[in-house]
């Protein structure tokens, strides 16, 4: 490769347009098919925010909600891209850098505000930094194995799981608060260590099925199970929402556990 081919190849900052010399600058330039994924993601990453601002103002309810509104967001972007086939490098990295505020970020803070800063400085905003920590890390290594990367499994626990479990934790003790204010602390820590170390692990996690014909006849009993879950959720929201997580937590563990006894084995 010759000098010039490689500057030209390298990329700059600030990006600069490319001078062709043939087309005539347009007054209005079009919009790519790109943008309306980008939109979806765009509102991901507004929901994050705006969930850490209720946070910090004490509406930890209105703050649980918005991370699922985000997750909401996260799922329509996707499939909106697929739908129009417009997926970008672009619009991969701006997914993950919403990802990191509304399931980073946000759930670390609202930690942190609901129950950890009690614990004093530095201990609980240590404990609670674990969950941006844990979900910058989960997106990087996500980000650097694309190539490889299969749609029906993760190596490591989602971000977006992560902050609904998180969120509807913090939904259902507002609601219905079962532990005292020490007690709340140490279920804390634990839920929060116990994400962080699931994300950066190898545990392996099955991607939710898209609800097809396809998916009932190969998988009728995984998603007979999620009908289920998801009538419970709607009956009992917050509360059914956290169980079937922490149930999805475990299942992934059980699963990688029984695996790895299995290769031993052989």
């Amino acid at each position: 490769m010759g000098t010039e081919e490689r500057k030209a190849r390298q990329k700059r900052y600030p990006p600069v347009l490319q001078d062709g010399g043939e087309r005539p600058q347009r007054r209005f330039p079009y919009v790519s098919r790109s943008f309306v994924p980008s939109a979806f993601t765009v509102m991901n990453m507004v929901s994050g925010y705006v969930s850490i601002v209720m946070a910090g103002e004490g509406s930890f309810i209105i703050a649980g909600w918005l991370i699922f509104l985000a997750a909401f967001f996260d799922t329509i972007d996707g499939f909106v891209a697929r739908l129009t086939n417009s997926s970008s490098e672009f619009g991969v990295e701006l997914d993950s850098l919403s990802d990191l505020v509304s399931f980073g970020a946000a759930p670390a803070f609202l930690v942190y505000k609901f129950g950890l800063e009690h614990l004093g400085m530095p201990w609980g905003l240590l404990l609670s930094s674990l969950l941006m920590v844990g979900s910058g890390l989960r997106l990087a290594r996500f980000n650097i194995n694309l190539i490889d990367y299969h749609k029906d499994s993760f190596s490591g626990l989602p971000t977006p799981a992560q902050a609904m479990t998180v969120a509807s934790f913090v939904l259902w003790m507002s609601v219905e608060p079962l532990f005292a204010e020490f007690a709340l602390q140490k279920v804390l820590v634990v839920l929060t260590v116990l994400l962080a170390i699931l994300m950066v692990s190898k545990v392996n996690y099955d991607a939710l099925p898209k609800p097809t014909l396809e998916s009932f006849r190969r998988h009728p009993v995984q998603m007979s199970l999620y009908v289920v879950a998801i009538f419970c959720v709607l009956v009992f929201q917050a509360k059914a929402f956290f169980v079937a997580m922490l149930l999805y937590i475990l299942l992934g563990i059980v699963r990688s556990l029984t695996r790895t006894v299995r290769q031993w084995q052989l």
